[in-house]
């Protein structure tokens, strides 16, 4: 399948603070003969963000209005999309280079895969962006014991989406896992791993916000094997979180 546009969707809400880098960074990718579509999803910020997007002047689809959550954003998001390869990148993180999107594109010619994943780190902004954790995620493993793509960094092709659906609004931290349990899992697709750092995101994140968030999202993981009538291992959920230690690493 030929690739002609790739749309990255990146959703926001009251992020004047870190918006701009988001955008630079996708409008700063290299690519030849491929159409990157920028589809900014903002909640109603009332900070300046949105100011702050329109006079940058790079996305080609903005829309501003009060939503339902992250996932109701970034799902409006997916029915702005009209790329042939789809990948979100959200509002505080960044493309680790300027040829990160034709390396993806590149991968997805050579391997004919249905999606394209690769590494991503954490850093810390108040810290000179020191780095916290390195998420290698090596080639495809078995979501069973725990193993994901890092959510940020996959490239999905349309087709997947329009097959599977778009994000189920009733999990409120682990909808993109339970997308992932239905359609990389479930139907086993074809996935393609780019040995490189894709993607740059800032330290913190809504389901590590606090004990209750972690806890409600443990319960999430669990909930999104079953809603696909899959039964996880009984340790698989409790692996998922535990693969992050090695991610401190050094």
């Amino acid at each position: 399948m030929n690739i002609s546009k790739v749309s990255v969707i990146t959703v926001c809400y009251n992020a004047s603070d870190v918006i701009s880098q988001c955008l630079d960074s996708v409008q700063e990718q290299v690519i030849e003969n491929v159409t990157v579509e920028h589809i900014v999803i903002d909640g109603g910020s009332n900070d300046g963000t949105v100011e702050i997007i329109r006079a940058h002047k790079s996305p080609d689809h903005v829309v501003s209005e009060k939503d339902d959550g992250l996932y109701d954003a970034m799902n409006k998001g997916l029915a702005s999309a009209t790329g042939d390869v789809i990948a979100f990148l959200n509002s505080d993180d960044v493309y680790a280079d300027t040829n990160v999107i034709s390396d993806v594109v590149s991968a997805f010619k050579s391997s004919n895969a249905h999606a394209v994943f690769g590494d991503l780190v954490v850093f810390d902004p108040k810290k000179e962006g020191h780095i916290v954790r390195r998420w290698k995620a090596g080639p495809k493993g078995n979501f069973k014991h725990g193993w994901m793509p890092p959510h940020p960094t996959l490239f999905v092709r349309t087709s997947v989406f329009e097959r599977h659906g778009g994000f189920n609004l009733n999990f409120k931290f682990a909808a993109d896992y339970e997308w992932m349990i239905r359609s990389l899992y479930t139907e086993n697709i074809s996935l393609s791993y780019l040995p490189k750092t894709l993607v740059k995101m800032r330290a913190g994140g809504l389901s590590n916000a606090s004990l209750r968030n972690r806890l409600t999202a443990h319960f999430e993981d669990y909930s999104a094997w079953k809603v696909n009538g899959k039964i996880p291992y009984p340790w698989t959920v409790f692996l998922k979180p535990l693969r992050k230690i090695t991610q401190f690493i050094k």
